[in-house]
């Protein structure tokens, strides 16, 4: 957010420094929306390799077990609504 501030860019390249910042922190925020939906909702892993997580995948149910997946979707549920009092 403060790149554009540097004297020994021009305009243009300024005005794509504050474009960029603008894109990364939607984008940024975005995630942010759907890993809070994903954890509320089904939070569970996937069955294949995900390449990229967002920090709560690590707490989902793994994928297959229906023995814990009830049990712990409420604490799962009740941890997100506890994070974001």
């Amino acid at each position: 957010m403060d790149r554009h501030r540097l004297q020994y860019l021009n305009g243009i390249e300024k005005a794509h420094c504050i474009y960029c910042s603008d894109a990364t922190g939607f984008f940024a925020y975005a995630q942010e929306i759907a890993a809070c939906t994903e954890q509320y909702w089904c939070p569970i892993k996937h069955a294949e390799h995900a390449t990229t997580t967002h920090p709560r995948y690590h707490q989902f149910v793994p994928y297959g077990d229906a023995e814990h997946y009830q049990r712990r979707l409420e604490g799962r549920r009740q941890t997100f609504k506890d994070e974001n009092e």
